[in-house]
């Protein structure tokens, strides 16, 4: 039963929304309500939001009951960024419109287009967007703006910081300000007086407070999406343009993005890459601080561990299982659109590093096979740990920046906090000509003494970046739940009271996406952790990231893969503590339609799947299960009688179709319905379309 001002909450909005979209059954909640994250939170209500219009109502009748709003797109974010225990407003489904502008130099996109559809969309002109993060065939462009994201190839200087050209947002009153509107952004002038003289306070603060400003300037010099993009305020001095880059990176915070327009980059057609094995991590990190000024379109780099986890691939070098375990990998790519000019990229780099020996003589390829296997070793990274976790553990992948020229410093001090607290199945890779680094372990939360653990390491490793390197504590995979915590340790007092009088500014109530990026709770990273019980050998190693979704045609109607396993470790979860019977028969009510009829098992998840999960033979298994014995015997014996009984059916088809010929349409749905509801639904429904029997086949021909 929902609280007073939820229930009236749905009421109001079932007279704009489609009340089959708002959803507060236990099932549906729990599904939409889990991400990618290993945070957990249940929304109230959950909303799928079909257009802007929706929205903007949705907002005002919020603020009006002082409840508070979570948006979210596909939900891949990893640091817990879009949950929420009260209304949850999902902007997927009826968000995918775009639309080419000037000459294709721009492109505006809807919150609910994945990236990897915007360049598919692109791709004919020769062009892309500049944010390329690993989850672009999965995450949505309201994900990707709201979490500043950049990737491989596209550093600081194509990420949607550098690259946005226009936003379209809703504020917390329902207020629309679009950028790319002249006649709307003089109206938002004149109507947020107040809003525009705050931001501008802001902006002349920094700039009268000298320190600061440098300050500021040089913590984004590397990738640094920790707290708000507060370089917004050094960079710009119009305060349109200041709103609009401060929305990027905002994580949902402070409004919500009904559009945006990317500035398009150039996607170069010839492509090479060469993984470059160095003897010692310093030689890798020595290598990149000269390949900085390199013709290079990305540079990753891969430890010893990480190239450990695909050395058994049969594609994989042989040399690989002879590596020393001071080994480190530099995966360098560099693009053209000339093959002569990448030739001479290519000699240009090997020039470039000529000064620094390697375990091995390395060659740039473009051969498909070794180029994919390349980029599959430094991709395959989160998978691989992900998919060799004990079951019941969760994948934590972290994300931190410093300095180039202290990077090999950094990456030598990561690894042993790793062997201090334990943690012998972290991998380090990264993109290295940012100062990015990402590390991948698996942490078992189930009981008190493992999180404590994470407590201590999480304390460390935040004084190693901040205190030891003067490095970002989150480069690109935003700052939530698990960073907030920590975000006024690595900017300081002044920059985080900047933050916090921002988000005052667009949300002074605190209502919009509460408690992610501004949290004043010390172990705010430490609650609402996701449970992780075992359920099936099948799907045990979900990560629940989302990637599956895109390819599941059911996804929308009911659930999409990843949803489908939420549900099924759910149930686990409570058959096996008992904690709360009646929760269970809810979900266990509408289990059946949501999870086992409308899936088609069709395995198309599994190709999207990072560890390669078929939730289709789960299902499959699923319903297998329910079977009552009697129920197995009737399919075995028709097993064994296929041809008995197609006969029958044959011959049932063919008499169904004389009645309906002799009858009429009208007369047999009359009859047909008369007795599908005197059988209780067992006789089904005949319609006009339903197949003749089909004449045997001669075979003697």
């Amino acid at each position: 039963m929902l609280a007073p001002p939820y229930q009236k909450l749905k009421d109001t909005l079932s007279k704009y929304i489609d009340p089959k979209r708002i959803l507060d059954n236990p099932l549906q909640t729990l599904a939409y309500g889990t991400d990618a994250s290993f945070y957990r939170l249940i929304p109230k209500i959950v909303i799928l939001a079909h257009n802007e219009a929706e929205v903007v109502e949705i907002i005002k009748q919020a603020k009006a009951l002082d409840i508070a709003l979570t948006f979210r797109a596909a939900g891949t974010s990893l640091s817990g960024q879009a949950i929420t225990d009260s209304v949850l407003v999902v902007a997927t489904h009826g968000w995918k419109n775009f639309e080419l502008l000037d000459n294709n130099q721009k492109i505006k996109l809807e919150p609910g287009i994945v990236g990897s559809r915007a360049n598919t969309f692109l791709a004919p002109h020769g062009l892309k967007i500049g944010p390329d993060p690993a989850s672009i065939g999965a995450a949505m462009i309201g994900g990707i703006v709201a979490n500043n994201a950049s990737g491989m190839c596209c550093g600081t200087a194509q990420n949607s910081y550098q690259t946005i050209a226009d936003i379209r947002i809703v504020l917390n009153d329902g207020t629309i300000l679009d950028t790319a509107d002249s006649e709307n952004v003089t109206e938002f002038k004149n109507n947020q007086k107040a809003l525009i003289q705050e931001i501008e306070s802001l902006r002349d603060t920094i700039k009268n407070d000298e320190t600061l400003y440098h300050f500021i300037k040089n913590k984004f010099k590397i990738k640094n999406t920790t707290g708000y993009s507060i370089n917004a305020l050094v960079d710009y001095q119009d305060p349109i343009e200041i709103i609009k880059h401060l929305m990027v990176g905002s994580e949902g915070t402070l409004a919500f993005i009904s559009n945006v327009t990317f500035k398009t980059v150039i996607d170069e057609k010839h492509k090479s890459c060469s993984l470059i094995i160095f003897n010692t991590i310093q030689d890798a990190c020595n290598a990149t601080i000269l390949l900085k000024s390199a013709p290079v379109a990305a540079v990753e780099l891969l430890d010893r561990e990480s190239i450990r986890s695909v050395e058994f691939d049969p594609e994989a070098p042989e040399y690989f299982k002879t590596l020393p375990e001071s080994a480190c990998a530099l995966l360098v790519e560099c693009r053209d659109n000339n093959l002569a000019v990448l030739q001479q990229k290519q000699d240009a780099i090997r020039l470039q590093i000529q000064s620094i020996p390697t375990f091995t003589e390395y060659e740039f390829t473009s051969d498909p096979k070794q180029y994919y296997f390349n980029w599959k070793a430094r991709k395959g990274l989160l998978p691989t740990v992900g998919g060799l976790r004990k079951n019941g553990t969760s994948v934590i992948i972290e994300d931190v920046a410093f300095p180039l020229p202290q990077l090999a410093d950094a990456c030598l001090a990561l690894k042993d906090l790793f062997k201090k607290y334990e943690y012998h199945d972290a991998v380090l890779f990264g993109h290295a000509l940012e100062g990015n680094l990402h590390f991948v372990f698996s942490q078992d939360f189930s009981n008190q003494s493992e999180v404590d653990r994470y407590e201590k390491l999480m304390a460390e490793l935040a004084d190693l970046v901040v205190n030891r390197f003067n490095g970002s504590l989150k480069a690109e995979h935003g700052t939530g739940r698990n960073m907030a915590p920590f975000v006024e340790k690595e900017w300081g007092a002044a920059a985080y009271e900047i933050m916090k009088r921002i988000k005052n500014i667009f949300d002074p109530n605190n209502k919009i996406n509460p408690d992610v990026l501004i949290n004043p709770d010390p172990k705010a990273h430490l609650k609402n952790l996701k449970p992780m019980p075992e359920s099936h050998a099948i799907v045990d190693k979900c990560m629940e990231c989302g990637f599956c979704e895109p390819h599941c045609v059911s996804e929308g109607l009911t659930l999409s893969p990843r949803q489908r396993i939420v549900i099924a470790r759910e149930i686990s979860r409570l058959e096996e503590s008992n904690d709360d019977p009646q929760r269970l028969a809810d979900i266990r009510k509408d289990v059946t339609y949501q999870l086992d009829e409308t899936c088609a098992t069709d395995g198309l998840c599994a190709l999207a799947c990072p560890v390669y999960i078929d939730t289709g033979k789960f299902v499959k298994e699923w319903r297998a299960n329910k079977l009552s014995d009697g129920n197995k015997k009737v399919a075995a014996y028709i097993g064994s009688h296929m041809a008995g009984t197609t006969e029958v059916l044959r011959f049932g088809l063919k008499s169904v179709s004389f009645f309906h010929f002799i009858l009429g349409t009208r007369i047999m749905n009359a009859l047909s319905s008369g007795l599908h509801f005197i059988s209780f639904g067992k006789v089904p429904k005949w319609i006009p379309e339903m197949p003749k029997g089909a004449n045997k086949i001669n075979t003697k021909n």
